[in-house]
């Protein structure tokens, strides 16, 4: 539910973005999960076209890039070369992964200023087949926030098919991120989207709960909250004390995306599927209200990211 307005005036998150080292291989993986025509990367312009600013200095980076439609958000990856740019930044600081998530604005100044006073600064400008501009925001937000304004609106096609994808279904359901304060990121987070902060939710019992962390019984303790946005579900999670993949991603990398989520029929199939394909289950367990159960992968090698399986139990 809507509380306020959202600091960019729409809480419609439209693209992840993953920065990677190998487009050609990264678009390969993404092609065959989602069942669709491996997409041909192109090249950003030269600088006097994209006109890329980086922390205040005019920089010659170029990207190569792919955009994958999806049944709900974008999925666009980028190879950056080697000339200074956010995207070679985090490359060579925190390796490949999940880079931001991007937002459409009807002004990129005005966007920019609500940012601004917000505390939220400007790390990169350009301009592409619109104007964009990156803001510092990984404290508050675990990740990089993008500002497209656009000079057509943008409509996200349904994807075209190639072969039946591997989970039966394209759609990101969540993105989650791993948090220290959870309070605090809920938050950060709700004022960005202006929507009202929604419940706590700790860890089922055990009995419930059933997880297996590494192939070992674990209480898995933790405190999570689910934000809805039109395309997207965003959830943050602070890991407790015992052991699991939250616990060990926060003391492993700090901060920042844990896993995507894909909402699947039959999960012991797809775990099947998955398995087959050498991607080995990290973590799985039930829902805190038995009402579904859900597996997480170790598939960072190919996808950049932990997939999570989500089966949700029919009424």
């Amino acid at each position: 539910m809507i509380k306020a307005l959202p600091i960019l005036k729409n809480n419609k998150i439209n693209q992840i973005a993953f920065v990677v080292q190998d487009i050609e291989q990264a678009s390969e993986a993404f092609a065959k999960l989602l069942g669709i025509k491996k997409p041909e990367w192109f090249l950003t312009g030269t600088s006097d076209i994209s006109k890329v600013v980086f922390r205040g200095k005019p920089t010659s980076s170029r990207s190569k890039l792919v955009f994958i439609n999806t049944e709900g958000v974008q999925i666009e990856l980028i190879e950056p070369d080697h000339e200074p740019g956010t995207m070679r930044e985090f490359l060579n600081t925190v390796g490949e992964g999940i880079h931001h998530i991007a937002f459409d604005v009807e002004s990129l100044n005005e966007g920019l200023q609500n940012m601004n006073n917000h505390d939220l600064l400007v790390l990169q400008t350009g301009e592409f087949t619109s104007s964009y501009a990156y803001v510092d925001s990984i404290q508050q937000y675990k990740t990089l926030i993008e500002l497209l304004e656009r000079d057509e609106p943008h409509h996200i096609s349904q994807p075209e098919t190639d072969c039946p994808s591997l989970l039966g279904t394209t759609k990101i359901e969540q993105l989650a991120f791993v948090v220290k304060d959870l309070d605090a990121a809920a938050e950060a987070y709700c004022k960005l989207l202006g929507v009202e902060k929604p419940e706590v939710i700790e860890s089922g019992s055990c009995e419930i709960f059933q997880v297996e962390f590494e192939g070992k019984p674990t209480e898995a303790d933790s405190k999570y909250t689910f934000i809805n946005t039109p395309m997207l579900q965003i959830e943050l999670i602070e890991p407790g004390n015992a052991p699991s993949t939250w616990k060990k991603h926060l003391e492993k990398h700090g901060e920042g995306v844990h896993h995507i989520s894909f909402v699947v029929k039959n999960l012991d199939k797809k775990i099947q599927v998955l398995q087959e394909m050498g991607y080995p289950v990290i973590q799985r367990g039930n829902f805190y209200n038995g009402k579904g159960r859900y597996a997480y992968f170790d598939t960072v090698s190919d996808y950049k990211v932990i997939i999570e399986l989500l089966e949700r139990y029919e009424s």
